[in-house]
C-alpha cells in the first residue's frame, strides 16, 4: 500500500494507464490511509462508497480506452464546492446537513475527467482564516511537526483540510480556493504546491462565495507537474459564471520545459517586510540564485502600494462576504432556529450558525458599506486595489515573473495567534497583493526552518501567465529538490 501512496499524481496516471495498477487498487489504498490519519480531522464528509463506484468506473474506461486526463485518481474536495448529493457544509454549522441537487462547475469538471472523490475536505468556516482553526467541525492538525517537539501546529488556512491530507497521503492531490492565499499559504505550511490561478480561469458557479471578487478555485498537489494536469481539468469557461473568462484551456503540461533562459524575474523590494525572520529571506536569496543558474535575470522591481494590500483586501473581503452571507437566513436551506417572529428567528439562526471569526468579519463588512463609512473606507479601498493592480502591469514592462516568499513564517502551534485576528492575518501580507490584482501565485516549497518545517517561495504572473508561472515554478521545484515529509511518513 504504501508504494501506491508515494506516486505523484502523474506517477499514478501514467501507471493506470499502463495497465500496471486498478484505480480500485489505488482507491483502497487512499481510503485505509484516511482510516490512519483521521486524527488530523481532513475531512468533514468521507464518500468511500462513491470512491469505490467511481474507481470501478475508471477502471472500465480505461480497459475501454477512453481514459480522461485524472481518469482514476483519488482527490479531497474542499468543502466549499458544492457537490451532488454529497453534503456541502463550507465549514459552518448554518450550513451542517445541506445536500445540494446541483454539482459545482469545477467539480463536474474534474468527475468528467475521471477523478475519484475521497471525500470533502474541512475548512475555515466559509473559508474565513489562515489556520483551519474556525471550522464548526474542528481544527485541522499539520502532519508535520517541529523535530523533538509534539506540539500540535496548524497547517494553515483556510483549505488547511486539503493541505493535510495531501501532505498525509489522505488524498493524491485535492482542490482549495484562494481569496487570499488560502492556497498557497497552506501549500508553503504543508510542503506542497498550491497554485492559484487567474481570477476568471476556473469557474466559481458551485462554490459557496465568500468574497466573490476574490474568490478563485485552484489545484494542491504534491508537485509542480500534478498542479498542471489537475488545473487543465479544473479551468474551462462556464457561461453559468458571469466573471468566468471565455479562453481556451493551454495543455498546462506541456509548459514544463525546464527552460527559463533569458525570461526575468523580478524581486518587489516591499516584500522585504519588518521583522521578517532570518530563515525566510535566506531562503529567498538562496531562490534567486537557483533562478539565475538556470539562466534567468533577475531585476529590482517596486510595487509602491504593496503595504496597503492587507488593509485594503480587510476592507473588500469582509465587505462582500457581509453581502454573500445575508443569504443565510434559516427560510430556504440549511440550520433554522425558531423566534417568536421572523426577525428574532433571523437573529437567533445567525447567531448559533456563525462562528466567532465569520461574525467579526460580517461585521467589518456590514459597517464599511453603511451609510456614512462606505465612502471613507469600502471606497477608498477599491481605488487603492486598482493603483495595486496598476502597479503589477507597470512591473510586467520590467520582468515576466516575481519571485517573493509565500508567507512570513513556518506553520505555527495551534494555540499560538488564535486570540489575536490582526496577528492572524499578516499570514496573509505575501499572497494579498496578487489577489486583489487576480494574477495567477503558485508556492513551491523550497526548503525547511531550524525545526524542520516547510518553506515556500511564491511565483506571481501576469493575467493568463499560468504556462510561464509554471514553467518557472519546475525550475524552482528542480533545484530546491524539497524531499522533507511529515514524521508520519518518514517512518
Amino acid at each position: 500500500m504504501s508504494e501506491l501512496l508515494s506516486l505523484t499524481l502523474a506517477e499514478a496516471r501514467d501507471k493506470l494507464r499502463a495497465k500496471e495498477i486498478t484505480a480500485v487498487e489505488l482507491t483502497d489504498a487512499y481510503l485505509a490511509a484516511m482510516d490512519q490519519t483521521r486524527d488530523l480531522n481532513c475531512y468533514i464528509t468521507e464518500t468511500p462508497e462513491k470512491a469505490r463506484e467511481m474507481a470501478k468506473a475508471s477502471d472500465e474506461r480505461i480497459a475501454a480506452g477512453n481514459a480522461g486526463a485524472m481518469e482514476g485518481l483519488p482527490i479531497g474536495m474542499k468543502d466549499l464546492f458544492c457537490t451532488e448529493g454529497v453534503q456541502s457544509t463550507a465549514g459552518s454549522h448554518i450550513l451542517e446537513g445541506f445536500t445540494p441537487t446541483y454539482e459545482s462547475t469545477v467539480s463536474r469538471n474534474l468527475w468528467d475527467a475521471g477523478a475519484v472523490m475521497l471525500g470533502k475536505t474541512n475548512l475555515d468556516e466559509f473559508a474565513m482564516g489562515s489556520s483551519n482553526l474556525t471550522s464548526y467541525y474542528g481544527a485541522v492538525k499539520n502532519p508535520y511537526t517541529k523535530s523533538g517537539s509534539n506540539q500540535a501546529l496548524v497547517p494553515g488556512g483556510s483549505s488547511g483540510g486539503s493541505a493535510a491530507a495531501v501532505a498525509a497521503r489522505a488524498a493524491l492531490a485535492a482542490t482549495g480556493t484562494d481569496t487570499g492565499g488560502s492556497i498557497r499559504q497552506p501549500a508553503a505550511f504543508a510542503g506542497l504546491v498550491g497554485f492559484k490561478p487567474t481570477y476568471g480561469r476556473c469557474s466559481r458557479w458551485g462554490i459557496v462565495a465568500f468574497a466573490s471578487s476574490l474568490d478563485q478555485a485552484g489545484p494542491m498537489t504534491r508537485t509542480v507537474r500534478d498542479a498542471a494536469i489537475m488545473l487543465g481539468s479544473m479551468a474551462g469557461f462556464d457561461p453559468k459564471d458571469s466573471t468566468s473568462v471565455e479562453a481556451a484551456v493551454p495543455d498546462y503540461e506541456k509548459a514544463l520545459t525546464g527552460d527559463i533562459r533569458g525570461m526575468k524575474i523580478g524581486i518587489p523590494q516591499e516584500y522585504r517586510v519588518d521583522n521578517m525572520p532570518g530563515e525566510i529571506e535566506a531562503l529567498w536569496k538562496q531562490g534567486i540564485e537557483w533562478m539565475k543558474d538556470a539562466g534567468a535575470e533577475v531585476v529590482d522591481v517596486t510595487l509602491p502600494h504593496t503595504k496597503y494590500a492587507l488593509p485594503t483586501y480587510y476592507i473588500v473581503a469582509p465587505a462582500e462576504a457581509s453581502s454573500n452571507l445575508a443569504r443565510y437566513d434559516g427560510v430556504r436551506y440549511g440550520l433554522r432556529v425558531e423566534g417568536k417572529d421572523l426577525n428574532e428567528m433571523y437573529e437567533n439562526t445567525r447567531a448559533a450558525g456563525f462562528g466567532a471569526e465569520v461574525k467579526r468579519r460580517v461585521l467589518i463588512g456590514t459597517y464599511v458599506l453603511s451609510a456614512g463609512y462606505y465612502d471613507a473606507y469600502y471606497l477608498k479601498a477599491q481605488k487603492v486595489r486598482t493603483r495595486i493592480a496598476q502597479d503589477f502591469k507597470t512591473a510586467w514592462g520590467q520582468c515576466d515573473l516575481l519571485l517573493t516568499p509565500t508567507t512570513p513564517s513556518a506553520a505555527f502551534g495551534m494555540d499560538d495567534k488564535f486570540d489575536d485576528p490582526v496577528a492572524m492575518y499578516l499570514n496573509d501580507v505575501f499572497t494579498v497583493p496578487a489577489s486583489l490584482a487576480g494574477l495567477p501565485g503558485i508556492s513551491v516549497p523550497a526548503g525547511v526552518d531550524k525545526d524542520g518545517l516547510p518553506l515556500g517561495l511564491q511565483l506571481i504572473g501576469p493575467a493568463f501567465g499560468e504556462e510561464t508561472v509554471l514553467r518557472a515554478a519546475g525550475v524552482l521545484e528542480q533545484a530546491a529538490g524539497f524531499s522533507a515529509k511529515p514524521a508520519l511518513m518518514a517512518a
